[in-house]
């Protein structure tokens, strides 16, 4: 769920800018706290949000075609209604 990536970009910003310092330690601690932080976080990847995407928008798709296909069987239905004799 969380993206490796981003992590290490972060850790290597701070990595740089505590290099006269010693980092490693507060590199290590760094990590380990921005991935707590993030793992609280109700975070998706960005594959898990395009697939989500595409099953709404199949869902949308569909969704319509049963409404043209409602009206459809609605306008026959009304149109074939038979009229009581006189």
């Amino acid at each position: 769920m969380l993206n490796p990536k981003l992590l290490d970009d972060i850790a290597g910003k701070l990595s740089s800018l505590m290099a006269s310092t010693p980092a490693s330690e507060i590199d290590k601690n760094m990590r380990a706290l921005l991935g707590n932080a993030f793992a609280k976080l109700d975070l998706v990847t960005r594959e898990e949000f395009d697939v989500q995407r595409e099953v709404l928008a199949r869902s949308r798709e569909k969704l319509a075609a049963l409404e043209a296909r409602i009206n459809e069987l609605e306008s026959s239905n009304s149109s074939s209604t038979v009229r009581p004799a006189k």
